[in-house]
């Protein structure tokens, strides 16, 4: 009796399993549209939490400056979205003692990660410690994406990470304040995790 029921169990979390996987495929190709000041900014994101679009009305600002601007926001949101990869691939690579061997193995596809802007790199992490990953990312990305502001960086792709360097307006830039904003993720990390007892590397 207690091994139908098991069975039973299984079956049916398979079935959970495979309605989830087809509801995660489904979401991918969904988006959202969001508005904000009276529909003068409209977003839209997609089931993969990507930014697609942005659109700022011209009414908001000079009409000259409404693409720059446009492109601006998408740069700074790109450059906070490839931080927390890299503040973990950072933190992994020269805080050894922080991290247990399996971390630090993990951690080094997360250069490739954040590089790519592929952002669910550092969920892993930020799942297991939460309080420490989470507010040291969150620093690191505003970082990234105000430097990515005030250099005035622009972008008219909305994903690529550093592959689409070459139509990014001020490259060189862009990519400090991309480095500026990981390191300070990742000394933040690294100040809020403590070294492992010598049993748990």
């Amino acid at each position: 009796m207690a091994g139908m029921n098991m069975q039973q169990m299984m079956k049916q979390a398979r079935k959970m399993q495979e309605q989830l996987a087809a509801a995660q495929e489904n979401l991918k190709s969904q988006t959202v549209d969001a508005s904000a000041g009276g529909g003068m900014v409209k977003v839209t994101v997609n089931g993969e939490m990507e930014l697609v679009n942005l659109t700022i009305d011209p009414d908001a600002l000079d009409p000259e400056d409404v693409d720059m601007l446009q492109d601006m926001i998408m740069a700074a949101v790109m450059a906070g979205g490839m931080v927390p990869p890299l503040v973990i691939a950072l933190s992994t690579t020269f805080f050894k003692n922080r991290w247990t061997e399996a971390d630090r193995k993990a951690g080094l596809v997360n250069y490739i990660m954040g590089l790519s802007f592929i952002t669910e790199g550092a969920i892993p992490f930020a799942a297991a410690d939460p309080l420490r990953v989470l507010p040291a990312c969150i620093l690191g990305s505003a970082t990234a994406g105000g430097l990515s502001m005030l250099f005035g960086c622009a972008s008219p792709a909305p994903h690529g990470g550093a592959w689409v360097i070459a139509v990014i307006t001020n490259p060189v830039q862009y990519l400090l304040a991309l480095a500026i904003g990981a390191v300070v993720g990742c000394l933040v990390l690294s100040f809020l995790k403590k070294p492992l007892d010598k049993a748990t590397e």
